[in-house]
C-alpha cells in the first residue's frame, strides 16, 4: 500500500480522537497502532513536491481538499486504484480515468 505522507498523521489522529471519545478502548487504540506498524506501508514522498502544484491543481479542478487531491495525485502518478466511499472523491477519480476500488 502506497500513501501520501499526511496518511500517517491522519490515521493516528483519528484513533486518538476515538480513543479519547471513549469510541475506541486505550487497548484498543494500542493495539491498532501496533498491527498498523506490521503492514507494509509505504510513504509516497515524492508527491511533497507536487502539493504546490499537481495536487493543488487537482483540488481546484474538483473542489476537493488538497488533502484528498494528494490521494487522487498519487493514484493517478502511480497507476494504482482509488480507494474510497466518499462520494466527490469518487466523481473526481472517474473524471480523471482512474479506477475505484470501492464502489
Amino acid at each position: 500500500m502506497v500513501v501520501p505522507v499526511i496518511w500517517f498523521h491522519e490515521t493516528t489522529n483519528a484513533l486518538l480522537v476515538l480513543e479519547r471519545r471513549k469510541k475506541l478502548k486505550t487497548d484498543e487504540y494500542s493495539r491498532t497502532l501496533s498491527a498498523l506498524k506490521s503492514f507494509n506501508i509505504k510513504a509516497d514522498h515524492e508527491g511533497i513536491p507536487l502539493v504546490f502544484g499537481k495536487v493543488s491543481e487537482l483540488a481546484d479542478a474538483h473542489n476537493l481538499s488538497v488533502y484528498d487531491a494528494a490521494y487522487l495525485e498519487l493514484a493517478m502518478r502511480e497507476g494504482l486504484p482509488f480507494a474510497t466511499k466518499d462520494s466527490p472523491r469518487q466523481t473526481a477519480a472517474r473524471k480523471c480515468g482512474v479506477r475505484l476500488l470501492l464502489k
